[in-house]
């Protein structure tokens, strides 16, 4: 029976108890935060398996939440799904480096021109205070949040772009390299320099505040050159004996685990 308007007449059943979508997002973040953690820092190697079952009991929660953790990990390209619903950490093939090392210099080099033709001093505003975050996390030496607060950075330059497809390309191109940006964190600290990216993030202001395109654009390839001659010297230094390269097989078998080749002998 329909309750009337007045409220009189038989009460309405109460509404099913559905899932707690807040509790549920709350522990996929935290599955998503340290698989994040232990991927970019390379504790989990390229091509290490990712089983829900276990991750869910380590976690002591079920496997949706899990699920949904390895899926936003496979949208940031740090988890590949394989066809026989299992998944990896993706792989670090370096043969692919100088290609990565393209499309980043010329997505760069547009974002931080455009930025220096079409900011506002709302956007310098947050290029400073992402450039700040950044000096205030080389101190404590946390390559996680170096990372966090370097993609913050040049993702601000890309606001200032104003062209939302050029940044939604630039920020892809950000995220799939944090894994190469982390050895490169790891030469400067064993050649106990000082992180060169600090400067350069604030002479890129200087020349995006003074709307200097050439010298921003001139800027933005010294950057990443010295990010590519950089982590060039290191592997050279130390091989790819200390990593492992993952490859995946073209056409996985549907009920095979994915196989993993670790790359020992052979340096770079």
């Amino acid at each position: 029976m329909r309750a009337d308007a007045g409220g009189g007449g038989a009460e309405r059943a109460p509404a099913a108890a559905g899932p707690d979508l807040p509790a549920h997002g709350r522990r996929a973040g935290m599955v998503h935060d340290a698989l994040q953690r232990e991927i970019l820092s390379l504790a989990l190697p390229p091509g290490s398996p990712l089983d829900e079952t276990q991750i869910a009991r380590r976690f002591a929660m079920s496997r949706s939440p899990v699920r949904e953790a390895l899926n936003r990990l496979a949208a940031e390209g740090l988890v590949v799904m394989l066809p026989n619903r299992s998944s990896i950490v993706a792989p670090l093939d370096l043969a692919e480096f100088p290609g990565y090392v393209e499309a980043l210099d010329l997505a760069q080099r547009a974002c931080t021109r455009l930025a220096a033709e079409r900011r506002d001093a709302d956007d310098l505003a947050a290029m400073r205070a992402a450039a700040q975050a950044f000096d205030a996390s080389l101190a404590p030496h946390d390559h996680i949040e170096m990372l966090a607060a370097n993609k913050a950075f040049h993702l601000a330059i890309a606001r200032a772009a104003r062209n939302r497809w050029l940044a939604g390309h630039y920020a892809q191109l950000l995220d799939e390299g944090r894994r190469l940006m982390r050895l490169y964190f790891l030469h400067v600290d064993r050649e106990d320099e000082r992180n060169p990216l600090a400067a350069d993030h604030h002479e890129m202001i200087e020349a995006i505040a003074a709307r200097d395109p050439d010298r921003a654009e001139a800027l933005a390839r010294r950057h990443t050159e010295g990010f590519r001659s950089r982590l060039l010297a290191f592997l050279g230094r130390i091989g790819t004996r200390d990593i492992a390269v993952a490859a995946i097989p073209r056409t996985p078998p549907a009920r095979q685990p994915a196989t993993r080749t670790d790359i020992t002998d052979r340096e770079t």
